[in-house]
């Protein structure tokens, strides 16, 4: 393991900066409930980190031929919307520390998501954080999400950083391939009890919170990956 001189630190949003996640398939399953259709725990996993095309077209996989996905991006979006404003979004604990760290250290940051713009700053503005990133590169500006490379690259031109001199923060197995494909290094943060394997194993580490990632970052951006 070689120490890595760090320039910039890119962060995924859904999953890894705030817990939307959890949001989305709370709101998912009792859309789907209302037309008889039951979203088990392992499909809402599955599709963490992904697209919201690619989403729809799972869900419309497993639901059938039968399966209105227009009807269900209706109810979901109500159902979303009523939880968020009752519940909330959380943030991802560790967060601030590892933004705090990110400071400390004179890195630049941006978030890059495969949400669409609206819906990312609704989500930061429901969390507190929607004057923290400065740099935002979403779904709807770039030509492929992830797994693509395109908004990781997109975010390094933006922060005048090389995109290898980058550390993402990513959640998802998907976010990882993305990562990797774009050439930065990569640290996941499971939203998940355990790292999907094939993940753990592309990524330069796995840890287990932002905190984490706050002591690693803490080393003055000479990092051992």
């Amino acid at each position: 393991m070689t120490s890595w001189r760090l320039a910039g630190l890119i962060f995924d949003l859904d999953g890894l900066v705030l817990d939307t996640e959890t949001t989305y398939f709370a709101a998912w399953r009792r859309a789907a409930a209302d037309m008889g259709c039951e979203l088990s725990d392992q499909f809402c996993t599955s599709l963490s980190g992904c697209s919201g095309d690619v989403v729809r077209q799972r869900l419309q996989e497993y639901g059938g031929s039968g399966f209105d996905i227009g009807a269900f991006q209706s109810l979901s979006s109500h159902y979303w919307v009523e939880h968020v404003e009752r519940h909330g979004i959380a943030v991802k604990p560790g967060f601030w520390a590892a933004l705090a760290a990110a400071n400390r250290c004179g890195l630049s940051y941006a978030l890059a998501t495969n949400s669409r713009r609206a819906n990312a700053e609704r989500c930061l503005q429901a969390a507190g954080l929607h004057q923290v990133f400065t740099v935002m590169v979403t779904a709807d500006t770039v030509m492929r999400a992830k797994p693509a490379p395109d908004l990781f690259l997109r975010a390094a031109d933006a922060l005048a950083c090389p995109i290898t001199d980058c550390l993402v923060l990513e959640d998802s197995p998907v976010g990882v391939r993305a990562a990797k494909a774009a050439g930065a290094r990569c640290i996941m943060v499971p939203s998940t009890a355990a790292a999907a394997p094939e993940a753990a194993g592309l990524a330069d580490r796995v840890m287990a919170d932002l905190y984490q990632v706050a002591d690693l970052l803490s080393a003055q951006g000479s990092l051992p990956l």
